[in-house]
């Protein structure tokens, strides 16, 4: 029987927002045909699309999105039914050049003057302090404006957030994506988030495929007769994470999504608690606290 706990269609709230974020995100990172491959998420049930500048699939995500409007469309999901994420890199030189950059990316995603996102994060914490400020500024303007309903971070830790204190008027961020995974569990920025109110999101949920031969994994999904990728995607919906799970392939993409008819024990949840390697289990980085 399915899960009471969880459901495909469960939402987080976002912290002094009136906003709420699909708890199973589908990432579109490096994906080889974006339209396809949002294409097969909506169709296995994601309505939250993950993408970035970095990506430079901003606009292949938009024309999907905007597919999906047209009544002779395969799918046929209205705009307010779906969640659709960027991210912003760096800063482009000041706070105006900044700002227009974000409304490239809106542009791009929405494709209409009066369009918009539903979440823009900061992609990297590597700017230093004055530039994490001239990118958290112009996300302010951005969501004052209306451009996007609410603003996050990404890949930053307790320091980061903490010193925006200094000059966010928009404070906690609502979001705050990380490389999460039981080799990479960064307990202490996830303590710090839910103490917060801050929405984690799990990037790299499934390792990018590196784990699915480790033999912990493989018992465990043995176990419930289920892929290793799924018990990775479970572990992070337990976890009260948002994990985004990425891939090119239809039937893996469905597969991924296939995870709310069973639920993980508590004793085999510790199993995958068990495996964390801090900062060095990490496939793409740990974020610093200190």
């Amino acid at each position: 029987m399915p899960s009471p706990a969880l459901s495909i269609t469960d939402t987080l709230p976002l912290p002094n927002s009136n906003v709420k974020i699909p708890q199973l995100g589908f990432g579109v990172y490096r994906s080889t045909d974006g339209f396809k491959a949002c294409q097969a998420a909506l169709l296995a049930g994601y309505r939250h699309i993950d993408t970035a500048q970095f990506y430079g699939n901003e606009k292949e995500v938009g024309d999907f999105v905007r597919s999906c409007a047209d009544d002779n469309n395969d799918i046929v999901v209205p705009r307010d039914q779906l969640f659709l994420t960027t991210k912003i890199m760096a800063p482009a030189g000041s706070a105006e050049a900044t700002y227009k950059k974000l409304l490239e990316s809106v542009s791009k995603i929405s494709g209409s003057v009066g369009g918009f996102v539903d979440l823009f994060l900061i992609h990297s914490s590597k700017s230093g302090a004055a530039g994490r400020k001239e990118l958290w500024l112009a996300l302010e303007r951005l969501l004052a404006e209306g451009w996007t309903r609410s603003i996050g971070v990404s890949n930053y830790g307790v320091k980061h957030i903490e010193e925006m204190k200094e000059y966010a008027t928009v404070w906690p961020p609502h979001v705050n994506q990380i490389e999460l995974h039981p080799w990479c569990q960064q307990k202490n920025i996830v303590s710090y988030c839910k103490s917060h109110g801050i929405v984690v999101e799990a990037y790299a949920p499934l390792v990018r495929n590196y784990k699915a031969n480790e033999p912990t994994l493989v018992d465990i999904a043995n176990k419930y007769d289920k892929t290793t990728a799924q018990i990775l995607v479970r572990y992070s919906l337990q976890k009260g994470w948002v994990p985004m799970p990425k891939s090119d392939d239809p039937e893996r993409i469905k597969n991924n999504a296939d995870v709310y008819d069973f639920e993980i024990s508590d004793e085999d949840m510790a199993i995958l608690d068990a495996l964390d390697k801090g900062g060095e289990g990490a496939i793409v980085q740990a974020v610093e606290n200190e």
